[in-house]
């Protein structure tokens, strides 16, 4: 019939799989674009320098001559504050743990209708300074404070001890500046997890130790991984927190590499910067590996 109307199928207007593939590879190119610019240049202009010769100097230039032992220098003159930069990540990632994990657990579980007020608390200090907070810690924990005082009070600290320009004071900074980011993703992985597994334990005799050992905390793993991670890779190359509350018995690697950028020995200071980051690349990946976090890879 002349007045009959005709249909379009719907697959005629679905664009071809390599028409489809084209987008995808369109939208990925300013993403491409940035990342090459802003990451992969400096990388490689990174690890170009680290390979420059130490003889050279600002005012002189650096020659390029693939001069390999800045590393084995870099890391035989500047060993120390390498390992105190692992070690304070590392005891910093602890206690974060140790508080987070609760206080996720309290804001996921046990919040109510306060849940949206506490992890608005939970990353109220973010909109401050880095550098604020820092100095905040100064203030606390200063010769006259009342902190030092009270743990003079009690025998914590002697008479004519301190807390500030101590290791003690470097790791608090460190536990309290990286705390977020182990509570955010500990909250995450809790909030996903399915409260009748939980019951379920409970039906079948466990103890509510028993049940968190056996259900709540291998479930929430993931979170566990994700936020040791973000609060160690971090706070292994912090400068800050060792600069303002620490002293030079306290320097860290990254304190380290700054003051060799400043001072112009860039091959040092970028072989530091290299062992570094691919020190941290390869524990990451070890730590994954080992945890059995699928969902991370």
């Amino acid at each position: 019939m002349s007045g009959a109307t005709s249909t379009t199928s719907p697959d005629s207007v679905v664009a071809p799989p390599r028409q489809r593939r084209g987008i995808g590879w369109l939208l990925l190119l300013p993403g491409a674009l940035w990342l090459a610019a802003f990451f992969v240049t400096p990388l490689v202009q990174l690890v170009a320098t680290s390979l420059y010769d130490p003889g050279g100097s600002v005012e002189q230039g650096y020659a390029m001559t693939w001069s390999w032992r800045n590393y084995t220098d870099a890391l035989d003159l500047y060993a120390e504050p390498f390992i105190r930069g692992f070690v304070y990540a590392g005891i910093a990632t602890v206690l974060c743990l140790l508080i987070g994990y609760p206080l996720a657990y309290a804001i996921a579980f046990k919040a109510g209708r306060w849940k949206n007020l506490m992890l608005v608390l939970v990353i109220a200090p973010f909109f401050t300074s880095f550098l604020v907070r820092t100095l905040a810690w100064k203030l606390i924990l200063a010769d006259n404070g009342t902190v030092v005082s009270a743990f003079k009070a009690v025998g914590l600290v002697a008479e004519d001890g301190r807390l500030l320009a101590t290791g003690f004071a470097v790791v608090a900074g460190l536990t309290y500046n990286f705390l977020p980011f182990m509570v955010l993703p500990l909250y995450a992985s809790l909030e996903r997890l399915d409260h009748r597994l939980i019951e379920a334990a409970g039906d079948l005799y466990s103890s509510p130790a028993q049940g968190f050992r056996k259900v709540t905390l291998p479930l929430s793993m993931p979170g566990v991984v994700a936020g040791t991670l973000l609060t160690f890779i971090p706070s292994a190359g912090d400068f800050i927190n060792a600069q303002l509350l620490g002293d030079t018995n306290q320097t860290m690697i990254g304190n380290t590499i700054q003051g060799l950028f400043e001072a112009g020995v860039y091959p040092a200071a970028s072989a530091l910067s290299v062992t570094l980051m691919t020190l941290i690349i390869v524990m990451v990946a070890i730590y994954i590996r080992r945890a059995g976090t699928e969902e991370l890879l």
